[in-house]
């Protein structure tokens, strides 16, 4: 049994790194988050050639073939350079196309998400901060969708949208499409914006498979949600120590002080260990489908609440200038509260694991007794 990764996991994860170091320097990376657009072409193109845009996109139709996994390792490095772009929003874009779409539509648009010529999005929360496939109430009536979807990541960049349906199932909807009204949202994160979607009447071609597709969908958003999570706080970590063997006080570095050693220590402590978390949960995602929902919960949760905290930690340890808007430290901490209420906050999918948790021994209790 192997408990680490490949080596071709590993050189995608060093080949990503290399491509975020190099195209999007501390000094772009601020350029981009002061513009707040979230996106840049280029950035977006270098991507897309690299494979990410179609990493999960069978080979078939363009793309690498691979698995949640691979997504999730790209994920990391993507939240530890908090890199701007609509990956997030397109990757479940793909997923819900190779996992709902008809033939047609995949032959349609697979091919173009995954050269990164087009780019896919997925609308799901409703009023009221519904989140969950069950709770989706937006129905299809004669081909047309009426109603509104909010919280939808990078809409304003997006080629195609796949909108969350009543039953768990999704819609495509073009850019441009007659009755789509996409209103920017003021949101803490500017390297991952979120728009307020109105339909009015808006022509959609429903995915044919319904059975499950929202469910995946979701608990693979999950997963990304907490790699990006791992990513962005082990970046801080480092900021963090880095800080503390450059910044003198009293004549000295303030990593000499006893205090803040052991913050830092707290800091690498808490969030390392939650590595094999978002891996087995994605591996559960693609291989384990009684586990894969209760782990992708667990993941999410657990790492985006230890985001969060982190980042906190991160700002008291670069001292004033961590609360300023010239400090870069602002940047990681508006990712994880992104985050952290992005598909539902920690607390919801805590109850959620619970709830599996239970469900499931319910049932191996009743078939210990047949």
């Amino acid at each position: 049994m192997r408990f680490g990764l490949t080596e071709e996991q590993e050189l995608l994860q060093e080949t990503l790194r290399g491509f975020v170091q190099g195209e999007c320097p501390p000094k772009r990376l601020r350029e981009l988050f002061d513009a707040g657009t979230g996106h840049d072409a280029a950035l977006w193109k270098g991507l897309a050639e690299m494979g990410i845009a179609g990493l999960a996109v069978p080979e078939s139709h363009g793309g690498a073939g691979l698995e949640v996994l691979e997504l999730a390792l790209a994920a990391e490095v993507l939240g530890d350079g908090a890199l701007p772009g609509p990956f997030l929003g397109h990757s479940l874009a793909c997923l819900a196309i190779v996992a709902g779409g008809s033939e047609a539509q995949q032959r349609r648009w697979l091919p173009a998400l995954a050269s990164g010529d087009a780019i896919g999005t997925v609308a799901l929360a409703e009023e009221g901060e519904e989140w969950d496939p069950a709770d989706w109430a937006l129905e299809v009536r004669d081909g047309t969708l009426s109603g509104v979807k909010r919280h939808v990541p990078h809409a304003g960049h997006a080629d195609l949208i796949l909108v969350g349906t009543s039953g768990g199932s999704f819609a495509a909807v073009e850019r441009g499409a007659a009755g789509l009204a996409i209103e920017p949202v003021a949101g803490s994160d500017r390297t991952r914006p979120v728009c307020r979607i109105a339909f009015d009447a808006t022509a959609c071609e429903p995915l044919p498979e319904t059975s499950g597709v929202g469910a995946r969908v979701r608990d693979a958003g999950l997963v990304l949600l907490a790699a990006d999570a791992f990513g962005g706080a082990r970046k801080l970590v480092d900021m963090s120590v880095e800080y503390a063997n450059s910044r003198e006080q009293f004549g000295v570095t303030i990593g000499h002080f006893q205090a803040l050693k052991h913050q830092l220590a707290d800091m690498a402590i808490e969030i390392e260990p939650s590595r094999a978390l978002y891996w087995y949960a994605a591996h559960a995602v693609d291989h384990e489908p009684k586990e894969g929902p209760r782990m992708a919960a667990i993941a999410k949760s657990h790492l985006c609440d230890r985001y969060l905290q982190i980042a906190r930690d991160a700002t008291e340890a670069h001292g004033g200038i961590g609360y300023t808007w010239e400090g870069d430290t602002q940047i990681w901490f508006k990712r994880a509260m992104f985050d952290r209420v992005f598909l539902g906050t920690p607390r919801v999918h805590r109850d959620r694991a619970a709830d599996l948790t239970n469900q499931l021994r319910s049932l191996e209790q009743q078939l210990a007794r047949l």
